[in-house]
């Protein structure tokens, strides 16, 4: 039977009872307060347990009732989880823990450290922590939002990464050592996702800042993977970021890939950039053209655009929220109900689901508490106000509340089939997935403000309105202020005044001849001829010389996707690392 006909014979069974409007077990939709209040318990039950149990360490080991560092010991489930404290009111706590970190956080540390992981998480939680705080009550410095102490601690460690993007492709490695720089050995191989998620990040740190380093190495990454991809359009999975040669061919908008097409429909709103929302158009026709079928995704060879897996992922239940900010509602509506068919068949999104079998994929039958399909409710309830997106909500509640929760927090599910737990409890836990549960069901949080309310805050660079809405949420479910990245314009201005001269100086000195300007500030961006050469805390040489530990690398580094399988060459579906 053709593959297609075995999708629609499928999704027409799966999508009977999923009507408009349908009701909740007890005849009745679900009711907003009531689940919004389970949210919140839900949080304080997780994170209190961290705070009694794992706190400083990253994470919390919820059946062991211990804590454990996974990426890079920065006390990360504070910083992920301090931005929810403020979303879900509580102002006292967002204070205290804002102190906590700044006394205890510390980036100068020997420590081997994901650089995709370290800005969605640490870069991006400091920097939204920043801009909320006048908000949640922190008395804020002089020049803020152009000035504080969470800013300062979001550019260190942003500053830590800088030596990963001196390749000569200027797409970075996958890890780097916070003290020392990129390790002698590290692979060159970074997974697409870890090169092409940084511009919301980094932009906002560049705009408030004025340090345009930030941006540029961002933007720099984002063309290089632009024009590397196929000439049908298609980006693969993992590539060489000293060579830009494709590493795996597997092109999908799932692990490895996602969140580049995030940051490219994200980044095109916040800085109003055009040219990335073209790049994002022009992908989005390659990925309708060759990996969709009935509204599903499949993977496909980049280069021929052939099936490669037909598997569905559960981190590509982004995608519908992602087409929801696009105004493709249609679409989104269509394959959200595909991933609630397999969410409402095991009480979670498996990692990989086999869409012509109907059932999971060896190996990949745990659901670690990810937001993705959450994520793509809350965006298209705001688009529609269809109470099926609440019904997911309630869902979600009811299986993680049955299945995940423990003593000490809530478990990773490690098999869906028989719902046995791992211990740990992934920092995203409270960092997404109980933020998205709750912003579906709290229509008024400030965070969904439509531009009605403001404050308007005096910089030394001029009056600036904050706190209007239009949040942008970085991967990690930080949202970012848009508005701010205009309070700081004019110290922008004067850098770029500055380099401006300091071009023209030196190319009066080579050519003896009066330079012809052109204003960074106007036209369209474009990257420097020399990605390799761009600008840098150290040399990349230097950092080299350090020698540090040896450390056993692994052939892909692809932090988006922490597993002992990576996504194979050549058609063939898993590849253990064994």
């Amino acid at each position: 039977m053709p593959f297609r006909l075995l999708i629609s014979l499928g999704l027409l069974c799966a999508l009977l009872p999923l009507h408009h409007g349908a009701p909740g077990p007890d005849g009745s939709a679900p009711d907003p307060a009531h689940y919004r209040e389970r949210v919140k318990a839900m949080f304080y039950h997780a994170y209190d347990s961290y705070l009694e149990n794992a706190f400083p360490f990253d994470e919390l080991r919820p059946l062991t009732c211990d804590g454990h560092d996974t990426w890079g010991s920065f006390s990360l489930t504070l910083i992920d989880a301090l931005d929810t404290l403020l979303i879900l009111g509580n102002v006292s706590e967002f204070q205290r823990v804002v102190e906590v970190l700044q006394d205890n956080v510390d980036f100068d540390i020997d420590v081997n450290a994901s650089v995709f992981e370290t800005n969605i998480r640490v870069v991006g939680g400091l920097l939204s922590a920043h801009l909320l705080s006048k908000k949640a009550g922190v008395e804020v410095e002089a020049g803020w939002p152009c000035s504080g102490p969470l800013l300062r601690m979001a550019e260190e460690a942003a500053r830590k990464l800088l030596p990963a993007f001196q390749t000569p492709t200027g797409m970075p490695y996958g890890t780097v050592n916070l003290l020392h720089g990129v390790n002698p050995g590290e692979t060159p191989v970074t997974c697409t996702a870890g090169i092409g998620t940084f511009i919301v990040e980094f932009a906002t740190l560049s705009s408030l800042t004025g340090d345009l380093v930030f941006e540029d190495v961002a933007r720099v990454a984002l063309m290089r993977l632009w024009e590397s991809r196929s000439d049908i359009g298609l980006v693969g999975n993992h590539i060489d970021v000293l060579t830009g040669k494709w590493v795996a061919q597997d092109a999908g908008i799932g692990a490895g890939v996602d969140s580049y097409f995030e940051y490219l429909v994200k980044g095109a709103i916040l800085l109003q950039d055009k040219k990335l929302m073209a790049m994002f158009l022009e992908y989005n026709k390659a990925i309708r053209n060759y990996t969709r079928f009935d509204d599903w995704y499949l993977w496909v060879q980049m280069y021929k655009g052939t099936v490669s897996m037909p598997v569905f992922q559960s981190l590509e239940a982004y995608w519908p929220g992602l087409q929801s900010l696009i105004g493709d509602i249609d679409n989104a509506m269509r394959t959200f109900l595909n991933y609630y068919t397999v969410w409402k068949q095991f009480g979670g999104l498996p990692e990989f689901y086999n869409i012509p079998q109907g059932y999971t994929v060896e190996k990949r039958e745990g659901y670690p508490l990810r937001p993705e399909l959450i994520e793509s409710a809350m965006y298209l309830y705001r688009a529609t106000g269809d109470p099926t997106l609440l019904e997911l909500g309630r869902d979600a509640v009811e299986s993680i509340e049955k299945i995940s929760k423990v003593e000490c927090g809530f478990a990773t599910i490690k098999d869906l089939r028989d719902h046995k737990l791992d211990n740990r409890m992934e920092s995203f836990f409270l960092a997404e997935t109980v933020k998205y549960l709750y912003l579906l069901f709290d229509p008024t949080n400030f965070i969904h403000n439509n531009g009605s309310t403001f404050d308007t805050v005096i910089t030394p660079y001029g009056e600036c309105i904050l706190g209007a809405g239009g949040y942008i949420f970085n991967t990690e479910a930080h949202p970012i202020d848009p508005a701010a990245l205009h309070c700081c314009q004019r110290l922008k201005e004067e850098q770029w005044e500055v380099e401006d001269l300091m071009r023209e100086f030196y190319s009066l000195k080579r050519n003896r001849s009066k330079f012809q300007k052109k204003p960074m500030s106007s036209g369209p961006w474009e990257p420097p001829t020399r990605p390799g050469t761009l600008l840098s805390p150290e040399n990349h040489d230097q950092a080299r010389e350090r020698k540090p530990a040896k450390q056993k690398v692994p052939l892909l580094s692809c932090p988006n996707q922490p597993f002992t399988s990576k996504l194979a060459l050549l058609g063939q579906v898993f590849l253990d690392s064994s």
